[in-house]
């Protein structure tokens, strides 16, 4: 499940009833924000400068501590509701309050922005004790763009060897430090090199529908086994990136509904996604286009792209 089932956990824990998979303490260390830095510290593993806030005056504190621009967000929601990009205090007073009302019984997180990051999506299996990469998604629109509407390439398609090397070996730590007992989602940015962990969920993402077919997988299938006690040496799954590229491109609803805002940002407004194959990440990318603008096919068809110069991507 996505993040219904771990705002369910904690009641369901503590009435006594049985949670496959992933244990609750586990999922506590990853939706508390304070939890959540200790076990970094603790792997030695780094994050953007956060903070956590009740007020609009520790928000405010938080702000002149990390410096703007911020990312503002209210815990235990789904679909980055709420969730902006703040470059103000103007901006932030604004903001803030709205963030309180949609998760009023949680703090509000708030986190150093990231400009021109690349941002990675890592999807693992695990048994409890082991992990294993599932798939390493690489998001073509830049970090600040919800993960639900930024398309993404499998296997990643500019990061260097070693860089797809560290993003491993950080996520198999922190499902091993887990006890991750079935799926997990980690999302990761990286800038100038450094990694930043933004993210983990221990559970399934929308990422597995998209990661299974792209590597011919069951891995809701091959998670299900793990949590009713398998282990992954049984299962038999070991991670190999695909020779070809899929790519992931969202569709949004802006064309039948009239007036409605096209600025992409921290929430997600996309009604839901295709994919591109191809033998390299060109004949992928545009393939994935096509299906979004499927009338195109009925005619000529032109493609703009806009080349970022400060960081060089699509």
């Amino acid at each position: 499940g996505g993040q219904t089932p771990l705002k369910l956990a904690k009641a369901l824990h503590e009435a006594g009833v049985q949670l496959l998979g992933t244990n609750f303490e586990s999922i506590d260390r990853t939706e508390d924000r304070e939890l959540f830095a200790a076990m970094l510290d603790k792997l030695g593993l780094q994050q953007p400068a956060n903070g956590t806030a009740r007020s609009l005056e520790e928000a405010f504190e938080i702000a002149n501590r990390i410096g703007y621009p911020i990312l503002v967000r209210p815990s235990y929601v789904l679909g980055g509701r709420a969730m902006v990009v703040v470059e103000s205090a103007d901006r932030l007073e604004e903001f803030f309050a709205e963030a309180i009302k949609v998760s009023p019984d949680h703090p509000v997180l708030i986190d150093k922005f990231l400009s021109n990051a690349v941002e990675i999506d890592v999807d693992l299996l695990g048994d409890g004790e082991k992990a294993e990469v599932a798939g390493i998604m690489e998001h073509i629109e830049r970090a600040g763009i919800h993960s639900g509407d930024s398309a993404c390439s499998l296997p990643p398609f500019g990061l260097e060897k070693d860089i797809l090397e560290e993003l491993c070996k950080q996520a198999k730590s922190m499902a091993r430090e887990l006890k991750v007992c079935g799926l997990m989602n980690v999302q990761f940015a990286v800038k100038d090199k450094d990694i930043y962990i933004i993210e983990a969920n221990p559970r399934a993402s929308r990422t597995v529908p998209f990661v299974s077919k792209a590597i011919g997988v069951p891995l809701a299938k091959y998670a299900t086994r793990l949590m009713l006690g398998e282990k992954l040496s049984s299962v038999g799954f070991e991670y190999h990136a695909p020779t070809d590229f899929a790519v992931k491109e969202t569709v949004f609803p802006f064309m039948r509904f009239t007036g409605s805002d096209t600025t992409l940002g921290p929430e997600m407004q996309s009604t839901g996604e295709v994919m591109g194959r191809g033998t390299n990440f060109e004949e992928a990318f545009l393939k994935a286009q096509m299906a979004v603008f499927e009338d195109s096919l009925m005619r000529p068809y032109v493609f703009v792209g806009v080349m970022d110069e400060a960081s060089l991507r699509w």
